[in-house]
C-alpha cells in the first residue's frame, strides 16, 4: 500500500503531574538529555462501534501537529514495538484513506469505521543523546486531554512518559527504566492513548505474580500485608481501563481485597490511619457494582428464558428482559466509567500507593508473621461464626436474606485474609481460602437470587396489563426460590467444613 512503514520501539510510563525529569546521565551510554521542544497533537482515532481494531492490537488515528502529522495506522510487532504505516493527511477529516480501510477491513468485519475518540496532547521531548550526539532516544513528557465519543462519554486527563528509540540497542529501555521507576514512574498498564481513552480492556491482559514468599518468622504481618496491597494494587490498574464484562468485574473485586485486607489486618495497623481509605475503596467498589450486577443479572434470566418452553418465554418477556436490564447496564457502565476517569480514583490510587511503601503499623508489631496472621484469621473465622449464629436465629424472609448476606461478606473477608497469608502460612492458607470460597459461593448464589426474585416481582407488578409477562415473571420466580433452597443446603456443608477450635493453632499445624 501507498505511504511510509517504520517500526517503533517504545515503553510508556504513568506519571504524577509535575514529576521532573530525572538525570539519565551516564546510564546505558547516555550522555545528555536535552531541553524539551513543546509541540500540540491533536487526533482523532477512528475504528468500528464495537472497538474490532482495538480488540486486535490496531490503532487508527488522524493527527494533527509535530514532525509526523498524518494518518497513522499502528500494528503489533513484538516486545516494545510497532509497526506503523504513514500516510499524508490529505482533505478528508471523517473518511479514512481508502488504503488504510482495505489494511484494516479483515479486522474490522466489514464493519463501518467512525471517529471514536479525541486525544489531544501537549508533548515535551527531549533528545536523549549519546558521547558523540548521537540521537539515542526521545523522552517525551505527556499531557494528554481525551474524550470518548461513544456512548458512554468519558473525558479523562492524565500525565505519561514515553520514551522511544531512535538509534540505540533495544538494551537502553531495559537500562533506562529503572531510573525513570526511582523518579516516580510506573509502566503503563495500557499501550496506546485511545485504549485509555475509550476506557475499553486492554488486548493480552497478563495475571498478576503469585506473592513472594515470605519468611514467616524474620518477616512482620505487615510485610505480609504490604505484598498483599502491591498484588492488588497492579489489578486495580490492570483493570481500570475496562468497561466490559469480566474487566470490570476483576477491577472490583481488586477493590473489595484491599479494603477486605485493611479491615482485617486493622489489629497491627495505627488506630483510624486507613478508614477513610476503606470508605473510598468502598465508593469505588458500589461505583462499580450497578454495571456488574446488570449483565450478570441479564444473563442469567436470559438463559432460563431460554430453557422455558415457547408458552412461556415469549417475545414480550424477551424483549422487557433485555429493554429494562440493558438500560441498566449501560447506565452502570457510564457510571463505571466516570469512577475511573475521576480524580477520586486518582487520588485513591495514589494513597493505597502510599500504604504500601509504608504500612501506618503500629509502634510494635504483635510478633511474627506465621503467629500474627493466624491469630487474624481465627478473628475472621469467629466473625462468620457469630454471623453465622444470627441468621440461624433470623425470621424467615428478609430478615433471613439479610442476615445469610451478612455471613457471605464475613466468609469473602476469611478468604481474602486466608490469601494473604498463603506467603507465610502456605497450603494451610490455602485450606483455609478453600473452604471459605465454598461458603461464599453458595451465599453469593442465594444473594443473586434475592436480587433476581426482587426485580422479577417488579417486573410482574408493571407488566402493563400483559399477562404472559406476568407469568413469565412468575415462573422465573418460583425457580429462582428453588435455586435459593439448594445454595443454602450447599451453604449448610460448607459452613461445616470450616474449623471449630484453636484456628490459630489448626491454621499453623493442618496440611503441613
Amino acid at each position: 500500500m501507498p505511504g511510509t512503514r517504520s517500526d517503533e520501539v517504545e515503553r510508556k510510563y504513568a506519571v504524577d503531574p509535575g514529576t521532573p525529569v530525572p538525570d539519565l546521565t551516564g546510564v546505558g551510554g547516555v550522555a545528555a538529555v536535552g531541553e524539551g521542544e513543546t509541540h500540540r497533537l491533536v487526533a482523532t482515532y477512528f475504528d468500528t462501534e464495537a472497538l474490532d481494531l482495538l480488540r486486535n492490537r490496531m490503532t487508527l488515528r488522524r493527527r494533527v501537529g509535530g514532525s509526523d502529522e498524518g494518518w497513522h495506522l499502528k500494528r503489533p510487532g513484538g516486545r516494545d514495538r510497532r509497526t506503523e504505516t504513514r500516510l499524508p493527511l490529505g482533505r478528508a477529516v471523517h473518511t479514512v484513506p481508502k488504503a488504510l480501510r482495505e489494511t484494516v477491513a479483515e479486522a474490522a468485519g466489514g464493519a463501518r469505521l467512525l471517529p471514536v475518540a479525541t486525544v489531544t496532547t501537549l508533548r515535551v521531548e527531549h533528545p536523549v543523546t549519546g558521547p558523540d550526539g548521537e540521537h539515542l532516544a526521545v523522552l517525551c513528557v505527556d499531557d494528554v486531554r481525551a474524550e470518548r465519543l461513544l456512548a458512554p462519554a468519558v473525558k479523562q486527563r492524565w500525565v505519561e512518559w514515553e520514551v522511544e528509540l531512535v538509534d540505540a540497542p533495544h538494551e537502553l529501555l531495559d537500562r533506562i527504566e529503572p531510573e525513570l521507576r526511582r523518579a516516580g514512574a510506573v509502566p503503563a498498564t495500557v499501550s496506546s492513548k485511545v485504549a485509555r481513552a475509550l476506557a475499553a480492556e486492554p488486548v493480552g491482559d497478563v495475571r498478576a505474580p503469585e506473592p513472594e514468599g515470605l519468611d514467616a518468622r524474620r518477616s512482620g504481618a505487615a510485610d505480609v500485608l504490604r505484598a498483599y496491597l502491591a498484588e492488588h494494587l497492579d489489578g486495580l490498574r490492570r483493570h481500570e481501563s475496562g468497561l466490559q464484562g469480566e474487566t470490570v468485574h476483576r477491577l472490583r473485586v481488586s477493590a473489595r481485597r484491599l479494603r477486605s485486607a485493611l479491615t482485617s489486618y486493622r489489629p497491627v495497623l495505627e488506630a483510624g490511619a486507613v478508614d477513610d481509605l476503606r470508605d473510598e475503596l468502598r465508593w469505588l467498589g458500589g461505583a462499580l457494582g450497578d454495571a456488574r450486577d446488570a449483565e450478570v443479572l441479564r444473563g442469567h434470566l436470559m438463559s432460563m428464558v431460554d430453557t422455558e418452553p415457547d408458552a412461556v418465554a415469549t417475545r414480550a418477556l424477551r424483549e422487557r428482559l433485555e429493554r429494562d436490564l440493558g438500560a441498566a447496564h449501560r447506565a452502570g457502565r457510564e457510571a463505571a466509567a466516570e469512577a475511573v476517569a475521576s480524580e477520586r480514583y486518582a487520588q485513591l490510587l495514589r494513597t493505597v500507593e502510599a500504604v504500601v511503601a509504608g504500612p501506618p503499623v503500629r509502634d510494635r508489631e504483635p510478633g511474627p508473621a506465621g503467629d500474627t496472621v493466624a491469630r487474624l484469621l481465627q478473628r475472621d473465622v469467629r466473625r462468620v461464626r457469630r454471623a453465622a449464629k444470627a441468621a440461624r436465629e433470623a425470621a424467615p424472609g428478609r430478615d433471613r436474606d439479610r442476615a445469610l448476606h451478612e455471613v457471605r461478606k464475613k466468609a469473602k473477608r476469611l478468604r481474602y485474609a486466608a490469601e494473604s497469608a498463603r506467603p507465610v502460612l502456605g497450603k494451610r492458607a490455602a485450606k483455609l481460602a478453600n473452604r471459605a470460597r465454598d461458603l461464599q459461593d453458595a451465599l453469593g448464589t442465594h444473594q443473586d437470587t434475592v436480587a433476581s426474585r426482587a426485580w422479577l416481582v417488579e417486573l410482574a407488578s408493571r407488566a402493563d396489563g400483559r399477562p404472559d409477562i406476568a407469568f413469565g415473571a412468575g415462573r422465573l420466580h418460583a425457580r429462582e426460590e428453588q435455586r435459593a433452597r439448594e445454595s443454602e443446603q450447599e451453604y449448610a456443608k460448607a459452613y461445616d467444613r470450616l474449623p471449630r477450635r484453636r484456628v490459630a493453632r489448626w491454621v499453623l499445624r493442618a496440611g503441613s
